[in-house]
């Protein structure tokens, strides 16, 4: 196994507890890490046997376009079954940093799941 990681991309979803919180998109990174056997990859150089994190990050930079999450937890959720479902890696880790609370640099979730 092997593994493409995505780390701290800066997105503008709509999350929040109190509708207020979710009434302006705000900056939060994600991490992705996706686990997948690349050794076809290694052998032909070609995009087409390994997953491209080109698409995967422009999926996730649309992700938050008309949608909402009141949990941080919630929003960690969708992007691992996203990403399994749509680019197929065996296991994908997932971690969301939300910039909240002024005492802390931040607040984080994260899980992994698999096929």
């Amino acid at each position: 196994m092997a593994k493409i990681s995505i780390v701290d991309l800066e997105v503008f979803y709509r999350v929040g507890v109190p509708d207020a919180e979710r009434a302006q998109p705000q900056r939060l990174l994600l991490t992705v890490e996706m686990e997948a056997d690349f050794t076809a990859a290694a052998q032909s150089d070609g995009i087409a046997d390994t997953i491209d994190y080109f698409a995967v990050t422009q999926r996730l930079l649309q992700l938050g376009e008309g949608r909402e999450w009141r949990l941080i937890e919630k929003l960690a959720a969708d992007v691992a079954d996203l990403v399994l479902k749509e680019f197929r890696p065996q296991r994908v880790f997932v971690e969301v940093k939300k910039f909240i609370i002024p005492q802390a640099r931040y607040v984080a979730v994260s899980l992994t799941k698999a096929r």
